[in-house]
């Protein structure tokens, strides 16, 4: 099979990786609280639950990554990482108690950490030209994934069936749904994943560089088919000696593409040819000004996101009383409006620089932060001050109406005949629904403490 086919399965392949991680994320966000009444657990589980999935991610991470950089083999990590999200999801679907349905978000986040060893695959099989581009497509792989995730509900909330000793509905189903996704996605990496040579920062520089007897002689010595092959005096990876052969090879020199020099730094002359590992320290790359910037945004955005959809389901149910059905639509309206987003950024991207959108989004994310405090903390003194202002409205609009028409009561009063049968028409239909709410948490109430 040629390297361009395998490189193109390859990458499906991980496109429909990310695409179930957004699949299962969404799928299982609008029904979890639910499914966590039916088991009588307190509000905090539901914290627990959704925060257990990222957690064992987390931890999990750093193990596959490190694993994929000593083994250079992506292919048998993800199918073991995988098994994990197989036994999370069954686990889920079992759901005979709250510990067991924590325990399975537990288990299912330890598959996520497969993505640190895709994401190192990924650098070391492109190149940097390509790199953004293909970390692109994988990242909206995954928002796919989060827009059509709830989607899934509105089929899977029919269910309602045994499945030997289980029992299939729409709180456990979603589930089983997952388990069954994951499962094919096994197959698939075993059929259509290759763990690919690495592409290393030459493959490109050196076939323009040079022509004739000696092209043929350098793509042997920088890259084949199977990998790349370095004379035995060189060593496997040796930077500064690849760079000294293909310099006296083509003539020229060869930059480091992997030397990068910091805001406000200067690159000293005489560490010009050092290896870029070899004076590398974490506390100067990591804590710089920037840097630190960059992660506190990335952390504080990721926390307010991750807290706000938690807390969705409760507020709707107590608000709303919306059910699995209602919060799935939502959270598919949500999916269109992330997918929105991101191609208003991109395009804004081009536009504008990186700190520009980030302090636009900032600002944004300032305004939505002290709506949700005045408006969402209180929604009763909200509800009496909607109520106040439309009554206001009124009484402003109804005497500029009526002292413009004095002289053509047609006109007047006729709308005001068209506005109280717009009331009654609106009424007659919503008739069943004008009535004091039961009360969220007492399912018991008497049919004429609910208004029939």
């Amino acid at each position: 099979m040629e390297l361009r086919t395998r490189r193109r399965l390859t990458n499906i392949s991980i496109g429909l990786l990310f695409l179930f991680s957004g699949i299962e994320y969404a799928v299982i966000l609008p029904t979890i609280w639910a499914y966590l009444q039916t088991l009588n657990a307190e509000p905090y589980f539901l914290g627990l639950g959704l925060s257990a999935f990222s957690f064992t991610g987390l931890l999990a991470g750093p193990i596959f990554g490190h694993l994929s950089d000593r083994t250079r083999k992506t292919k048998s990590i993800i199918l073991f990482a995988n098994l994990f999200e197989i036994a999370g999801n069954f686990m889920y679907f079992m759901g005979y108690s709250k510990w067991l349905l924590l325990a399975s978000r537990l288990v299912a986040g330890i598959g996520t950490g497969a993505g640190a060893s895709i994401f190192g695959y990924l650098t070391r099989s492109t190149t940097s030209e390509e790199r953004a581009t293909v970390f692109a497509v994988v990242m909206a792989a995954r928002q796919a994934g989060l827009l059509i995730g709830p989607g899934f509900n509105l089929f899977l909330r029919l269910c309602k069936f045994k499945l030997g000793p289980f029992e299939v509905n729409k709180y456990t189903s979603p589930g089983l749904f997952m388990c069954f996704m994951w499962i094919v996605l096994q197959i698939i990496i075993v059929f259509m994943y290759y763990d690919l040579p690495v592409v290393h920062k030459y493959d490109h520089q050196t076939t323009t560089a040079v022509s004739g007897p000696l092209e043929e002689e350098v793509k042997a010595l920088v890259q084949s088919d199977e990998g790349f092959e370095a004379p035995e005096n060189l060593g496997y990876g040796s930077i500064n000696d690849s760079d000294q052969l293909l310099a006296a090879t083509t003539g020229g020199t060869v930059e480091d593409e992997y030397r990068y020099i910091p805001n406000g730094h200067v690159e000293d002359e005489d560490k010009r040819n050092e290896s870029p590992l070899h004076n590398f320290s974490a506390t100067k790359e990591y804590l710089r000004e920037e840097v630190v910037v960059v992660l506190t945004a990335q952390f504080i955005t990721l926390f307010n996101q991750t807290a706000l959809e938690t807390m969705v389901t409760p507020i709707t149910q107590k608000y709303f009383n919306f059910g699995e059905l209602e919060n799935s639509l939502m959270y598919c309206l949500c999916g269109v409006e992330v997918i929105a987003g991101f191609f208003f950024v991109r395009w804004l991207s081009a536009k504008f620089a990186d700190r520009v959108i980030l302090a636009v989004g900032l600002i944004i994310c300032n305004v939505s932060c002290v709506w949700c405090l005045i408006f969402l903390a209180n929604p009763r003194g909200f509800s009496q001050g909607l109520r106040r202002s439309v009554g206001g409205i009124a009484t402003i609009l109804g005497p500029m109406w009526a002292g413009g028409l004095t002289d053509n009561l047609y006109v007047m009063l006729g709308v005001m005949m068209g506005l109280l049968v717009l009331l009654t028409v609106m009424v007659t239909f919503s008739y069943s629904y004008l009535v004091e709410p039961c009360p969220v948490v007492d399912f018991t109430c008497e049919q004429e403490e609910c208004g029939g």
